[in-house]
This record gives structure tokens, sequence and C-alpha cells, in this order.
């Protein structure tokens, strides 16, 4: 009771700054700064330790938000603000309507189209409606408290300190937000799956009289279309996460160890913090950019991470249109007119551009999802896109649900009580010895038996490949119905979704969760969460292997997870390396035919590969060289490329054996060494040297693998053959935490943000923890008040409203 009373002190009293830095060594009370404003407002105080890692203490929830508004400004502002203008559709006004968004927000490739997008979501006023929700429909008032008050933290950051960050320093577009931005970021993030996707064919969208005729494609091409673009396989967002129960551990508790894979640059990024009201909240791991509440962390009795998950967060509806009119269409015979958003959005040196969206009682009409999925409107169909998502503000809670949860089943009741979760799994583990996973999402409510009844003759290609239904819209049977213990219409209850509790491990690396436990596969859901029985991904099957081993080996410790995560093992140089060096030795006069007729020496590569040690390590020679090869080799169909195919009954270690005769395989080879020799790079090169990020004109190498090697610490470059070989990391590995715990107060926590914390090149914190991950080193949590009194240099801030 005594730290708990000396801490709520410390976040309300005016005497904050003297408390805490009297307790402080002199050398780091020293360096604390104080800000004297006049007049009241939020204020909170952030204790900045090692690798500029806030931990910020405030009274209330709103107090709390200012706080963590206020310290991600500091190390973010500029990815931040650009986020905003996303969300207030103001892109073409600033930048002109032809160029690019990042894609942090939506799948839009031009500032018009989203523009046009954001402002239609602005203008009907979609976000403010689910703001006024009640709980747990809507966010509760702790939510909108920690939103509002992230708003007023960024502005006093904004209105109180000089940017010196070079990609918005002096820019005008560098504003005050307010409540309603902060909650429409979370909307977009939301939708990111459903509407988020269509966001081109939305924005286009126009009767046939008014835009350019579509084509469609077959339903084969559809359902090929469809499974490439909903696959978690080849996005820039995945993730490895593993729990495991006290059974497999040294002292009878849970260990976690999360590997969230998410782009390296812009507002998808991770910021790292700890987040203490007293004797009400105190949590601490790392937050989505733009949110106030934590996305994934520990506290002192659980730790919990998030995979991206295979359910599908949208559906189709075909509606059958009026022959008379194409904007009417209709329902069980009745005909019910579209209703038109009309949205205007400014452009930077243009007239301002005006386009009709047109809505039906589905959801908007979409003409397109990605490029290889047209959905053309016609004079007789159209297609209407359905995101339960779109109707769900509710993520803030289920995170502060599991920030202060005291036990896996917290977590669940959580997950049961907010169903605010629209495309991630959770994995958790508790300090009592518990594993815990579910596929709780927020997904259509699309059962088998309704797909079977319902689909149209593009869903029925669709559905069995991908999980995208396409149902009829011209009947009110076909509609998606609710579950009673769903939170909401037209969504599965938590009583549906695949869950497994208090098995040995509990893993998910972004496949469906059929493998959860390879011993206790999960079955009996609906085909939109995921496949059962299918081939699982290299990285899966790799992580399963890896899990099991460590579950089998029991007395396991926090130091086994860090181990896990650097291993850097390739399962698939383990199952083809030494097949390929062979048949590369076997060439005659070591000539391989590349893929465009060619003939190749590629003896150099037979004693690389031989020699590789089938690690992707930065010192690993040969690991390159694998790396450019596979990815060719992959290219062949699989009942080509492995000798033993797929089976269900063993489907960790099946398929297998190379077909080192398949078409394809020795022209791989070929076109890699032709491809190496060319960018000058040598075939044994040790990976870091051409596997790297640049910080302040440093090369730092980075280590990990593609998604094709089955690497768990994965690792996303950019081959640019012009540029000489491959440029900067994209994705991989982000805010990493391995978390045990040892009967203290403290948890025993290892953390890692591998891009740091700030991507202004001017903070000490732009590349310390990159500098870090590269060496694979940790970061020793701070949880406790003892430890972070006694970080050294640490820095003491109140922050407050005004001057």
């Amino acid at each position: 009771m005594h730290l708990r009373n000396r801490l709520r002190l410390l976040a309300v009293s005016g005497l904050a700054l003297l408390t805490v830095s009297a307790s402080l060594p002199p050398a780091a009370a020293g360096t604390s700064q104080s800000r004297h404003p006049s007049g009241g407002g939020l204020s909170a105080v952030i204790r900045y330790t090692e690798y500029g890692i806030p931990h910020i203490v405030a009274k209330d929830y709103a107090n709390l938000g200012f706080g963590t508004g206020w310290a991600q400004a500091a190390d973010q502002v500029c990815v931040l603000a650009d986020g905003f203008l996303t969300v207030r559709g103001e892109r073409s006004e600033r930048f002109g309507a032809d160029a690019a968004p990042d894609g942090s927000l939506s799948s839009a490739t031009k500032n018009l189209s989203s523009d046009l997008y954001f402002r239609g979501v602005r203008e009907s006023g979609t976000v403010e409606k689910l703001l006024k929700l009640p709980a747990p429909q809507g966010p509760s008032r702790d939510a909108k408290e920690m939103m509002r008050g992230w708003a007023a933290g960024y502005n006093a950051w904004i209105a109180q300190n000089r940017i010196t960050d070079p990609a918005c320093r002096g820019a005008s577009w560098v504003r005050p937000v307010t409540q309603l931005d902060v909650a429409a970021r979370g909307y977009a993030l939301s939708v990111l799956g459903g509407q988020g996707r269509g966001i081109d064919g939305i924005t286009a969208a126009g009767p046939p009289a008014s835009a350019p005729a579509a084509r469609g494609v077959s339903p084969a091409d559809a359902a090929e279309a469809a499974q490439r673009l909903l696959s978690t396989q080849n996005a820039d967002m995945g993730s490895n996460a593993v729990a495991f129960n006290g059974a497999t551990t040294a002292n009878g508790r849970g260990l976690l160890l999360g590997n969230p894979h998410y782009p390296w640059q812009g507002g998808r990024r991770f910021w790292q913090s700890q987040q203490t009201i007293p004797g009400e909240l105190n949590v601490a791991g790392a937050s989505l950019l733009g949110s106030a509440t934590m996305s994934i962390g520990h506290n002192a009795n659980i730790a919990w991470s998030h995979t991206v998950a295979t359910g599908v967060t949208l559906n189709l509806h075909q509606l059958t249109l009026d022959p008379a009119d194409p904007a009417v269409y209709l329902v069980d015979g009745k005909p019910e007119r579209m209703t038109k958003r009309t949205v205007t959005a400014p452009v930077k040196d243009g007239a301002p551009v005006t386009r009709t969206q047109w809505w039906t009682r589905y959801g908007p009409v979409v003409t397109a999802l990605g490029p290889g999925l047209p959905l053309p409107w016609t004079a007789t169909a159209a297609y209407a896109l359905n995101d339960p998502n779109a109707t769900n503000l509710r993520a803030s809670d289920t995170a502060l649900g599991f920030s202060r949860a005291r036990s896996t089943a917290g977590i669940e009741s959580a997950l049961r009580r907010t169903q605010g979760l629209p495309w991630v799994n959770t994995v958790a583990a508790d300090s009592s010895g518990h594993s815990f996973f579910s596929q709780s999402q927020v997904l259509p409510r699309i059962t088998d038996d309704l797909a079977q009844r319902c689909s149209t003759a593009l869903g029925r290609a669709t559905y069995p490949s991908s999980g995208l239904a396409v149902l009829d819209g011209s009947r009110s049977e076909c509609a998606l119905g609710s579950d009673p213990d769903a939170v909401q219409p037209g969504i599965f209850g938590p009583g549906r979704m695949p869950t497994l509790k208090d098995t040995s491990y509990v893993e998910n690396s972004n496949d469906s969760a059929w493998l959860t436990h390879a011993g206790q596969p999960l079955t009996g859901y609906e085909r939109v969460f995921g496949t059962i029985g299918t081939p699982r991904s290299m990285r899966t099957r790799g992580a399963v292997e890896d899990v099991a081993a460590l579950a089998g080996k029991g007395r396991l410790t926090v130091a086994d997870l860090q181990d896990q995560q650097f291993a850097n093992r390739a399962p698939a140089g383990d199952l083809v390396a030494a097949d390929v060096a062979d048949a590369c030795a076997a060439l005659p006069g070591g000539v391989a035919t590349g893929s465009d007729g060619t003939s190749v020496d590629v003896s150099a590569a037979c004693p690389v590969l031989r020699d590789w040690d089938r690690s992707v390590d930065t010192d690993s020679r040969g690991a390159l060289l694998f790396d450019r090869f596979w990815r060719k080799a992959t290219a062949v169909p699989a009942a080509q490329l492995w000798k033993v195919p797929f089976s269900a009954g063993d489907p960790v270690r099946t398929p297998h054996t190379l077909n080192t005769s398949a078409p394809g395989v020795t022209a791989a080879l070929a076109d890699t060494v032709k491809e190496l020799r060319a960018s000058g790079i040598a075939l044994d090169a040790p990976l870091g040297g051409h596997q790297f990020v640049v910080r302040n004109g440093k090369r730092v190498p980075v280590g990990g693998g593609t998604e094709s090697l089955g690497i768990w610490n994965k690792t996303e470059p950019v081959w640019n053959a012009a540029a000489g070989g491959y440029t900067e990391v994209s994705a991989g590995s982000s805010y990493i935490q391995a978390v045990g715990w040892d009967g203290s107060a403290c948890p025993v926590a290892r953390t890692l943000l591998t891009y740091s914390q700030s991507s202004n090149a001017r903070s000490p914190h732009y590349s310390d923890q990159t500098e870090l991950f590269s060496g694979e080193r940790w970061v020793t949590s701070r949880f406790c008040e003892k430890d972070i009194a006694r970080s050294p240099g640490l820095r003491v801030v109140r922050v407050r409203e005004g001057r």
C-alpha cells in the first residue's frame, strides 16, 4: 500500500518531480526536466529509461492517454501527423491526388481514392455514431477518455516543442487533432482487412453508364486471385507467438514468446512503453502508433501477443439489379434504391474532385478487390461488400481488458465481453502456468451451410479456395443471422471461436488454428475461419518442430525463448539444401540452363550450398545464395517440386524430398548464380553484408530470413538488381517479447523493438535497439519501481497542458 500511495502522489501531486527525483541517485536526479505550465488540465509523469522507453504514470485514464499521446508525438510526430492526414481525407490537398499513401491505413493506391473513402466516413458520421454506442457495443468510458487524453497530449507536445525531424519540420500539415481523429485512426485499423482492402473499388464504383466498363474474370481465376489476396503468408503483416504451460517450464509458471512481423516504416509500427494508474492499471508492451492502449505486452501476471489470423473479415453480396435502373437492386423481388454518398476532395494545384459512392443494406458497392479480382457493375449485377468491423470500435476495450487481466481466464473473459479484435489471434500465458490460444475475431457469420445454400457461381469457387463468400443478395434468407452471444448482429459469437487452453504449448505462425498444438488439432470451425487438413507454410512447419521439441525438453526458462528467437534455423535449408548441392555437383560440366535458355556455370555454387550452416545469421555464408534460389524454386508447382506430397496425417513433415529433376529447379539455380554475379555479389557472401538497414549513413546488418525459408525471425528485404542487391529491410520481426515469472512481484521479461522507438534520424533512439537486434541482444524490462529507479541516466519529465 505504501508503494501504491507513493505512485499516486507521483502521478497527481504538484510535487511529483521532487518526489521521484529525491529517490534517485544524484546523477539521475540531475537529468530531470520540469515544466511548469499555468492553469490546470491533463498531466502525467514520464520516466524514461534506457533506449528511450517511457514509463507513464497518471491518476486516471484521460491523464494516462495524455502522457501516452505526448510521448508518442515526441518519438513519431511526423509519422503520426501523416496518418491523421489520411483519416481526415486531406492527402490530395497536401501531396497531390496521384501520389501514393504509405499503405499503413488502407490498400488505397492513390491519395485521391484514400481521401474520397475517408472523407465519406467522416461526412457520414460513422465514427461519431460508434463512439455514442453504449458499451459493450461501443467503446467504454475509459477507452474514450484515453482517446481524449491522447489527443490532448499530442496537441500539447506539438504546441510546446520544436519539431526537428526533417520529414515534417516546418510542415503546415502537422496540426492539432481531436478525439474523433484518434478514434478514426482506430477505425481505419479495424476495417483494414475489410473495406480497407476495397477502397479503390469502392470509390471508383458507378453505374454502367457513368463508369468505365470493368472486365470480369472466370470463377476459377477469381478463386486463385482471392486466395492470393487473402493469404496471410504473403502479406506485410504476420507473426509468430508461442505460450508454454507450467508442465514444460522450470518453475511451473507460464512462458510467452511473441514475435510479430510488421512493416519497419510508416504508420503500422509499434511503439514501446509502460502505462500505470496506481492501484488500477500497470502494463508494459507496445502500441500501434496512434493507439492509446497497449496492443501487446505483459503485466505482473499475464503476457500476450497477437498473430495475424486466417479468418476472412469480409464477404460479398451479389446484387440482382432492376433492368430499368442499375442503382436499384431486388431483395425477394422488391426494389431497394442504393444510397448515394457524394464526396468532394480538394486537390493540390487542381480543381476539387467530386465522386459518388453507392451504398446498400449490405455495405458499399465495390468494383474490385485488388487488381486481380475485378467485380464489374453491369446492367444486371453488382457486388456489395459486407465488413462487420465497420461497426466495431471495441479494440481499445479488448486491449484494456488484457492490460487489467490477472490470468489467461481474464484474457478469455475480455475477448468474450468486448469482441473487439478484427484480424488477429491471441496467444497468452500467465504466472500460474496456464497457456491460451483463441482465434477470437470479428468475422461475418458465414457458416458452411449458409455458403452451401446461398453462394453464387462466383462464391462456389472463391469460398472453398480462400474463405471469401459471395452470397446471393437477392434473397433475404441469405442474410447472415446472429449468434445469441454475439456483441453485434451478423458476426460469430464467442462460443464459435477456435480456442485451445492449458496444453503444453499453443503456437501460431499465421496458418489456421488447426495445428495450434500438433498433438491436439483444432477442428470443427467454419471455412471462413481458415482451413483444416491442408498444407502448412514452411514457417509453421519449422515453428511447430521447434516448439514441440522445446516442450518435450521441458525445464524451460526465458533464456530458451531468447534462444528460439535468434536460432535463425532455415527449415527449407534443412529439407533441400543438401539435395540441391548434390544435384548441382552432378550437372555435366557444372553447367545449368537458365529460364531464358542461356547456359550458366554454376559449379562454384555447389560447395557453397553444401557447406552452408543452414542458418540465416548475419555471418552465414551461403544463406543469401540459398535465399535467392529458393524464392525462384518455389514458383515450381508443389506437385512437381516434392517427391513426397503433403499428407494430412503427417502435416509437419510433409511435403518433403525435393524433386531436383523437376522443370525449373536447376533453372532457378542458374538464374540465381547469374543474378548474384550481375550484382557483383560473391556466391559465398555473408548474409549481413547484403541484408541490412541504413541508419545515419551506416549499414546495420540484419539476420533472419524470408517467409518461404520458414524462418521464425522473419526478415523481408526488397531485391533491387539495379541497385546491386537487396535494399533495406521493409518488414519483419518488430516488437519481440520473451516473458516469464519467477515467483517475485516482477515478471522476467526481455524485449526488443527492432526498428527502435523513433523515426527521427536526429533522435538518440533512432537506431539504438536496431543495433541490439543486429547483435542479437535484448533489453531487460524495467517493470517494477525499484528497477525503474535504478536505470542509469533515468530522466523524469512531468508533462501538462498549457504553459
